[in-house]
C-alpha cells in the first residue's frame, strides 16, 4: 500500500491518503464511509499500527467497485507533501554503508579507507525535511560543495529497545526515498550534523510503501539523476550493514519510536567522489528513485548571495 500526505488546495489541511490507480483515497473519509475511525495523518496511522493498516486495506477492497463521493481525488489534482512532514525527532542517517562509497569518500573526504566495523550514525533534524517538488536551498555564502545522496529510508512502526537482528524487521512500518543532501565544506571537526542537517537537506517521499508491499528491501534498485543525467545507480543488496543490523545497533542505546526514520546510506557516485568533483547549483534539478517506491524531484534554488 502506498500512503501519502497530501493537500487538496493551497490552503487546505494536510491529510493522509492511499494511492490507488492514480487516485488518492482519503483515509479518514474512507473510514467514515466504512464505519471505522482511521487517522487523518501519517504519524497517527503509524501509532495505530498494522491492525489499522489491515483495516484500511479491507475498506479499500469493500469500496473498490463504488466509492462514495468526496473520498477519492485524481492524484494530479493534489499537492503531495513529505510523507512525514515533521518527524517527531531527528532522522537517523547512516554514513559509509556501501563499499564503493567508502572508497570514494576516502579519496576526497576525511574518512577512513577501511570499512566501518559498526554502523556510522549521524542525524538530520526535522526541519531539514521537504517534499518532492520543493526546492533544495543553496546558499553560496555557506557552501560551494552542495552534494547529493540517494537513499532507501526505513520508517519504524513500533517502539524498539535492544532489538535482536532476528526480530528487527517486524518493527518496520514501511519505506520511502530520501536525498541526504550534504554541504561537504560544512563538516566541523568530524561532526556531520551541520553539513547534513540544514533546512531543505532531506527531500523525502513521494510516499511510504508499507512493509508488506516490499518483497525484499535488500534487493531494490536505487538511482539519482542531475538534470536528467544519471549520477548514481546501485542496489540495496550492496548495503554493508543491512536493515536488521541497523535497527538492532541503534536500538542498543537509543530507543526507536513509531515514525522514526533511518536513512540507510548512499552508494557511490556522489559529487565529492567524481573527478573532477561536481556539485549542485541553483537551476539544477535532482531526481532520486527507489524501485517499488517512486521518485522525488527537487529543483535547487539560490537563497543567498552568489
Amino acid at each position: 500500500m502506498k500512503l501519502i500526505t497530501y493537500r487538496n488546495g493551497p490552503h487546505a489541511e494536510a491529510r493522509l491518503g492511499v494511492v490507488v490507480d492514480h487516485m488518492v483515497v482519503d483515509v479518514e473519509r474512507l473510514g467514515d464511509a466504512f464505519g471505522q475511525t482511521f487517522s487523518k495523518d501519517m504519524l497517527g496511522l503509524i501509532d495505530q499500527g498494522q491492525d489499522a493498516v489491515a483495516a484500511i486495506r479491507r475498506a479499500l477492497e469493500h469500496t473498490e467497485s463504488i466509492r462514495p463521493p468526496g473520498i477519492a481525488t485524481a492524484i494530479e489534482n493534489v499537492t503531495v507533501l513529505a510523507p512525514i512532514p515533521k518527524p517527531r525527532k531527528n532522522i537517523f542517517g547512516i554514513g559509509l554503508n556501501y563499499v564503493e562509497h567508502v572508497a570514494e569518500s576516502a579519496k576526497s573526504l576525511d574518512t577512513s579507507k577501511d570499512l566501518p566495523e559498526k554502523p556510522v550514525v549521524f542525524s538530520k533534524p526535522p526541519t531539514s525535511v521537504i517534499a518532492t517538488g520543493e526546492p533544495i536551498q543553496h546558499n553560496a555564502a555557506m557552501t560551494q560543495q552542495l552534494d547529493w545522496e540517494v537513499e532507501l529510508a526505513v520508517v519504524i512502526g513500533k517502539r524498539a529497545t535492544r532489538i535482536t537482528k532476528e526480530d528487527a524487521m517486524s518493527y518496520v512500518f514501511g519505506y520511502t526515498v530520501l536525498n541526504d543532501v550534504s554541504a561537504r565544506d560544512n563538516r566541523r571537526a568530524g561532526q556531520w550534523i551541520f553539513s547534513k542537517g540544514q533546512d531543505s537537506y532531506a527531500p523525502m517521499g513521494p510516499c511510504i510503501v508499507t512493509a508488506d508491499a516490499i518483497e525484499d528491501p535488500h534487493n531494490l534498485d536505487l538511482w539519482l539523476t542531475k538534470n536528467g543525467e544519471e549520477k548514481q545507480r546501485s542496489n540495496t543488496r550492496h548495503l554493508l550493514f543491512d536493515i536488521p543490523t541497523l535497527i538492532s545497533d541503534i536500538s542498543t542505546g537509543i530507543t526507536l519510536e513509531p515514525g522514526d526514520i533511518i536513512a540507510t546510506g548512499t552508494p557511490s557516485g556522489v559529487g565529492a567522489g567524481r573527478d573532477p568533483q561536481e556539485w549542485m547549483w541553483p537551476g539544477d534539478v535532482i531526481e532520486c528513485g527507489v524501485e517499488g517506491i517512486g521518485v522525488i524531484r527537487n529543483p535547487v534554488i539560490n537563497i543567498g548571495a552568489v
